[in-house]
């Protein structure tokens, strides 16, 4: 691995940290229980952009400092935790953030340290891969407060066994990490003190792959979940032949031939 690059954000709220070819992305507002305000979005949306556009950054980690992952939105805090947008609040839109659904086809894991609340669960829906600590619980409590949960029904439907969802999205109720994995929620329980060794063991494992080849995989998995049949192969055979014609593609020909580790550029 090489030395850590930490990347300036808009303010301290988040932390961004790039290692080899592996970001991890920390809300850090532990003495709030990492719940977000607007200094919090802002700072979260700079690191999730950067980490889409930067060449070398091909894995991203998300976790939290302190005892939780994500707390939710902060009630109390400062500006809105949905970020501020030009116009109206109708005329807002809708995908505004990762939780939200931005277009990120490089693989994310969630390393969930603790609390993982309303709006941090709504960003581990749509992460590739959750890793809990055993202290990890999970919960949508906002049909406690009188507010529908909205990109959470969206999408946890399609992430695990109906009932399952119905149940954590209406009752408003937590479950622990054993009844996550149960459910197919969390991947993985591991104990607290080895969650961010496991994550990062998992990273590695995904930068050992073409990192071109995994985004088209992630963008066809996507996108064919609202396709047809016939229309999901063509555009995956589309994807394939594009894949195909890059220089990693190339390399990892030639490494097949000459027996030896290939090397991805993402290229």
């Amino acid at each position: 691995m090489s030395d850590p690059q930490d990347q300036v954000l808009p303010n301290d709220t988040v932390t961004y940290q790039l290692d080899g070819h592996v970001a991890t992305i920390t809300y850090h507002r532990p003495e709030r229980l990492n719940a977000i305000n607007g200094a919090m979005r802002e700072a979260l949306n700079a690191a999730f952009a950067q980490f889409r556009d930067d060449h070398e950054a091909w894995v991203a980690i998300v976790t939290g400092a302190g005892r939780a992952f994500c707390a939710g939105a902060d009630l109390r805090g400062d500006g809105d935790p949905t970020g501020e947008f030009a116009g109206t609040f109708w005329e807002r839109p809708t995908v505004n953030s990762f939780e939200s659904g931005w277009e990120i086809f490089k693989p994310v894991i969630a390393a969930v340290n603790g609390y993982c609340l309303g709006y941090g669960l709504t960003l581990v829906s749509w992460c590739d891969f959750v890793i809990a600590s055993e202290r990890a619980s999970f919960g949508f409590p906002e049909v406690k407060l009188g507010v529908p949960t909205i990109v959470g029904a969206i999408r946890l439907p399609r992430k695990i066994n109906w009932q399952y969802a119905m149940e954590l999205l209406l009752t408003g109720d937590r479950i622990d990490a054993a009844r996550a994995h149960e459910i197919g929620l969390a991947g993985w329980v591991v104990p607290h003190d080895s969650l961010m060794a496991s994550a990062r063991g998992l990273a590695d494992r995904l930068v050992a792959a073409a990192p071109l080849a995994q985004r088209a995989i992630k963008e066809v998995a996507v996108r064919s979940a609202d396709m047809g049949m016939t229309e999901a192969i063509r555009f995956g055979e589309t994807m394939r032949r594009v894949a195909v014609a890059t220089e990693d593609a190339a390399e990892g020909r030639a490494a097949a031939a000459a027996k030896r580790p290939p090397e991805w550029r993402g290229r």
